[in-house]
């Protein structure tokens, strides 16, 4: 009956641990806690743009990686463009911003 014991232990701790392991981050793949924290990040960065007059939201669109927001769509000028970055740098976790924005 130990024996058993000792490899329902042992097995538990080996799931315990895969489970684990398969939350953790990698270089292409987010970590649960970085993708929670994107999707915060990015969140907050729409509703910027949402909040600005100047800018029409449903023309830009905002992804996050690991804190890295790339900006892309169609606005219609370049200050749209600079409005949309300037406001975006001031979203607390933004590490880069990737601009693929055009303009019409």
């Amino acid at each position: 009956m130990k024996i058993f014991n000792k490899y329902i232990g042992t097995s538990l701790m080996a799931l315990v641990l895969v489970t684990m392991l398969g939350c953790a981050p990698t270089a292409k793949h987010e970590g649960t806690g970085e993708y929670f924290d994107d999707t915060v990040i990015t969140t907050k960065v729409k509703a910027a743009i949402f909040n600005e007059p100047s800018l029409k939201s449903s023309e830009i669109n905002v992804e996050t990686f690991k804190g890295n927001v790339q900006l892309s769509g169609f606005v219609n000028s370049k200050n749209d463009i600079y409005k949309a970055i300037d406001i975006t740098s001031k979203i607390s976790g933004v590490k880069t911003i990737k601009n693929d924005m055009q303009m019409k």
